[in-house]
């Protein structure tokens, strides 16, 4: 018989190898999960070592132009270093190495959409602005693309290689051409596409909105496109006009279904989709048992207040205890709404309802485990902040499966900026840490420790140009990465 401190450290090492390899593993969408999570084991990121925290100005990576969305990152089979993936506004996706920041490969999807050419809107010009997903088994990214044809705007949903940035065999998808026949109607000069996608049972899955300014006739739209035969389209649509599916999460996924969050309807005397958070199969058919959707009881007034629900995604919530499963959604009327995932609960079916925040929560929260529940982080001003005086930060809320569920603000911390946070652990529960950029605020990153809100990084970083609002990051084994106009940040540890 082995000692028992043999057998102790045989499985400390494997424990550690098994989170080594869990770490250096790819980055296929938007906050690391079709969960939206938001949550990466890196091994070797403890509070200490966070506190060393500096910028690699070795790492240097340009692109060509304004960057919303979230980087993605590729590991290739056998390879012994990663590619991070970059889409801008001018229709540029670009691989970059992510040791060096060289470019491996560049490739331009055609003409962005002017400013001239929308009926409203803030972005100029209009290109790649939602986060892309990889399929990894196929070697593919596939995003979509807002192109000025001389008929107009039009969206254009591509399937490039990850090796050399190839269009794959049929693809891109008019997505105008490809779901005509549909009521209502797909106008594509006034959808905007800012949510993340996502891939599940062999489609890619697509959402949209509307601009800013809600001009035209814009619905939310989920286009889900066949990745093995692209001729396979089919979509589902908010029945009233508006309720845009915008927020920079997009659509998130427990495994077997999908989940989005809709914004304000027009016009709606009847509830017709909107301020709601609807779960949908990957065949996208349409339910109306309450079961399959959640709407406040005074979703009408949040019509008339623009206080949409749509801010961001839905959040799938998972205990340690095999509690049920939980959603929560986060709105522009600065409430937080736990949800029965299994039982939606129609309208007015909230299992707890709280108000989180001063003002509208707009960014896409994080999760990671607690002691006796779980935390989500998101950029908000806190109404129930335990040591901080209110104002504009970060809350963490502790929430528990119940019976009943419950809510409560764990920690505040100050941050001036817009960014969406992520968490990072050693092994899934320790050394949580809450990275967050003041996006178009301090334009600086702060690492705060999940636990307390207590800031690691106390000597500030050097601050960030071109960060544009509701930017996130990613973590790797050893870098974590910022993406901003025409460049990208690497912070080594």
């Amino acid at each position: 018989m082995r000692p028992m401190s043999v057998l102790l450290l045989g499985a400390s090492l494997a424990m550690s190898v098994l989170a080594r390899a869990q770490a250096q593993q790819s980055i296929l969408g938007y906050h690391g999960d079709p969960a939206r999570s938001g949550h990466f084991l890196v091994p070797s990121l403890t509070f200490d070592r966070a506190r060393s925290l500096r910028l690699d100005e070795s790492f240097r990576a340009q692109m060509s132009g304004h960057v919303y969305s979230q980087p993605l990152y590729w590991r290739a089979p056998g390879s012994n270093s990663g590619i991070l993936i970059v889409a801008t506004e001018d229709n540029v996706v670009v691989a970059i190495d992510a040791a060096s920041g060289k470019e491996l490969w560049n490739r331009s999807l055609g003409k962005p959409v002017p400013r001239s050419s929308l009926a409203c809107g803030n972005i100029s010009p209009l290109g790649v602005t939602g986060t892309p997903v990889i399929d990894e088994a196929a070697e593919t990214i596939y995003l979509d693309a807002a192109v000025e044809r001389p008929s107009g705007p039009r969206h254009l949903v591509f399937a490039l290689s990850l090796k050399d940035g190839v269009p794959r065999p049929g693809w891109p998808v008019d997505v105008m051409d490809a779901i005509g026949g549909a009521s209502p109607s797909f106008v594509a000069r006034d959808q905007n596409q800012r949510g993340a996608l996502v891939m599940l049972a062999g489609s890619v899955s697509v959402p949209y909105g509307g601009h800013f300014g809600d001009c035209g006739q814009y619905h939310g739209f989920i286009v889900g496109i066949s990745v093995s035969d692209p001729r396979t389209v089919r979509s589902w649509a908010t029945r009233a006009r508006g309720g845009g599916i915008w927020a920079p999460g997009g659509i998130s996924s427990d495994g077997k279904s999908m989940f989005v969050t809709t914004g304000n309807t027009f016009a709606a005397t009847t509830w017709s989709d909107g301020e709601a958070v609807v779960r949908l199969s990957p065949d996208l058919h349409r339910s109306n048992d309450p079961r399959d959707f959640f709407a406040p009881s005074d979703w009408q007034t949040l019509d008339a207040r623009d206080a949409d629900l749509s801010g961001t995604n839905p959040l799938p919530l998972d205990f340690s205890d095999g509690s049920r499963g939980l959603i929560l959604a986060l709105g522009k009327d600065r409430k937080a709404y736990l949800l029965d995932r299994g039982n939606l609960g129609g309208i007015g079916g909230q299992l707890a309802v709280a108000t989180v925040s001063e003002r509208a929560v707009i960014t896409a929260p994080a999760t990671y485990p607690a002691a006796d529940g779980v935390f989500v982080a998101f950029e908000a001003q806190g109404t129930s902040c335990p040591t901080q005086a209110r104002g504009q930060g970060v809350v963490a809320l502790k929430i528990r499966a119940g019976p009943p569920p419950a809510m409560s603000t764990a920690w505040c911390a100050p941050l001036r900026g817009r960014g969406s946070p992520i968490v990072t652990t050693t092994d899934g529960h320790a050394n949580p840490i809450v990275w967050i950029v003041g996006a178009e605020g301090d334009n600086q990153l702060h690492g705060l420790r999940g636990d307390t809100g207590e800031s690691l990084v106390t000597a500030p970083l050097r601050a960030m140009t071109g960060l544009r609002h509701f930017q996130t990051l990613i973590a790797t084994e050893d870098r974590l990465y910022v993406a901003a106009d025409e460049t990208v940040y690497a912070f080594a540890f």
